[in-house]
């Protein structure tokens, strides 16, 4: 289904971060994690409720870029659906160099992005999770177990405790080839697996004409996977 929801606020603004790895993106950069046009941007799954915390894990996907607009990513947060505000970290793919490059990242909304300068490549198993430590402090941890690094930030933000969700997510609603599409695992809000938190499933829209669509949540309660349709 497409979603109507007023997701507002989110990842982050490409261009924002002089340090970004991302030298062929256009100044007038797309903002991350904002539901900013009418077929939705977001697409995996939701739930609604003050959580303290959310993780997801995930292969990082092989993709072949499509177009110099292409630009995609897999994210875990907090807040985001419904608020102004999102606690979010992940790993963004860019083809504006005409070949993807990955890079993770985190962002406290409406600050601008961090970028991280350790490598990530496709096929680096992914795990990322965001804690909310306090009334309005965080810590955002993204682990690749593949290459072995892990980075954790604490920072603070008033924010809304909206929700929380494992989303993937194209701000120039133009994805690349995304071979075997995206599959999030051991998705967990509060401790407890994502099928037990009352999900929402969300689409989102591909060039106007795809649908990147959520699977049904797996047996273990905790699965699934983003397909292009």
């Amino acid at each position: 289904m497409k979603s109507t929801l007023a997701r507002c606020a989110g990842l982050f603004s490409v261009a924002a971060v002089a340090t970004t790895a991302f030298a062929g993106t256009a100044a007038a950069a797309p903002v991350f994690g904002a539901d900013n046009f009418s077929g939705g941007n977001w697409g995996g799954y939701v739930s609604f409720g003050s959580f303290t915390t959310a993780t997801a894990s995930w292969v990082e996907p092989s993709v072949t870029c499509n177009s110099t607009n292409d630009l995609f990513a897999p994210w875990v947060g907090i807040d985001g659906d419904g608020s102004s505000t999102v606690e979010q970290t992940g790993v963004a793919t860019d083809c504006s160099s005409g070949s993807p490059v990955y890079q993770a990242w985190y962002e406290m909304y409406p600050a601008g992005p961090v970028y991280y300068s350790d490598s990530v490549s496709a096929g680096d198993h992914i795990t990322a999770t965001v804690t909310r430590t306090g009334t309005n402090t965080y810590n955002l941890v993204i682990t690749d177990t593949t290459k072995g690094w892990s980075k954790s930030v604490s920072k603070s933000l008033s924010s809304q405790h909206s929700s929380a969700e494992a989303i993937i997510e194209s701000p120039t609603d133009s994805y690349p080839n995304i071979s075997g599409g995206v599959n999030f695992t051991a998705v967990k809000f509060n401790g407890t697996n994502l099928a037990s938190t009352s999900p929402q499933g969300l689409n989102a829209d591909d060039r106007g004409t795809y649908t990147w669509s959520p699977s049904a949540i797996a047996s273990d309660g905790t699965d699934f996977t983003m397909t292009r349709h």
